[in-house]
């Protein structure tokens, strides 16, 4: 039971012993509801995804531009947070209650590859609602333009840009879910993911959550759009056959999923466990648990 005040500070210390706790209960939690709730994750970063390519689109390249993209990308975060599901990116903070010794090494890989699962799932959901919908036609198919530039840029990093971007954004993910540990307020839980999840996104920073709704939409539509996208785009199908599933795979989706671990298990939640340990490990656990938030 918490027993901290809506508005009562709460420090670093104790802020750490809350994300070991956020990230044990996912590894402990039943493998169906996991699994659902990541798939309910996948569906909420492919619908920021939609959100930041509507608002981007024919909007120019400024920093801007990219801003606003990112601002308007946070509410995937922010559902995930609130709303309790399971996202990959932050599930990896669970490498906290390994380390401590409190989940073994095969409970913690089962619970990040049916949440990656999950995740995906969702995904791909979203883009058969997209498709379906003909939201690639919208603007003139400037929204399916913009996709497919989008996930062609994507694909083309070299492995090691790919894994260090997934690094970065990572990084930038966990902070902001970490930001989440030190109130109680829910608005203030959703203002304090904005920004972290904001410079990421303006700055190309990948996501492999993000990515799983991203690539795979502009695979989609270069293999299933018909004429008339292509010819209200003023471009042919074969400009983008580039756009393949081992390039989705093996030039994108492996490095920054590798990254993403390392931002966000390693350098976030190792990280600061480490730092923070020994305090943490004086605190009494129930006076600082708090209500599950996936």
């Amino acid at each position: 039971m918490n027993t901290q005040s809506t508005n009562e500070a709460i420090s670093p210390t104790d802020m750490t012993l809350r994300a070991k706790d956020y990230g044990h209960h996912k590894v402990t939690k039943a493998p169906k509801t996991s699994f659902m709730l990541a798939i309910a994750a996948g569906m909420f970063i492919a619908l920021a995804f939609v959100f930041y390519v509507t608002v981007t689109t024919g909007s120019g390249n400024s920093g801007l531009v990219h801003l606003a993209g990112g601002l308007v990308f946070s509410m995937g975060l922010i559902l995930v947070v609130l709303c309790g599901t399971e996202l990959f990116t932050s599930t990896v903070l669970s490498f906290m209650s390994y380390a401590n010794g409190e989940v073994s090494l095969s409970a913690l890989l089962r619970c990040w590859l049916r949440v990656y699962g999950g995740n995906l799932v969702g995904s791909l959901f979203i883009v058969l609602l997209m498709m379906g919908a003909g939201m690639h036609m919208a603007m003139n198919g400037q929204w399916g333009l913009s996709v497919l530039h989008l996930a062609e840029h994507k694909i083309h990093h070299t492995f090691i840009q790919a894994f260090t971007l997934g690094i970065l954004c990572n990084m930038m993910v966990c902070l902001g879910v970490w930001l989440t540990f030190s109130t109680n307020n829910v608005l203030a839980k959703a203002m304090l993911m904005v920004l972290p999840v904001a410079m990421f996104v303006a700055s190309g920073f990948e996501h492999c959550v993000a990515n799983m709704f991203m690539i795979p939409m502009g695979i989609v539509i270069h293999n299933f759009a018909d004429a008339n996208f292509w010819q209200a785009i003023g471009m042919q199908s074969q400009q983008f056959s580039d756009l393949t599933l081992s390039n989705f795979i093996f030039n994108n989706l492996i490095p920054v999923t590798l990254g993403n671990i390392v931002g966000g298990a390693v350098v976030i939640g190792l990280g600061f466990w480490s730092i923070f340990k020994s305090k943490s490990a004086q605190t009494n656990p129930q006076e600082t648990m708090v209500t599950e938030l996936s």
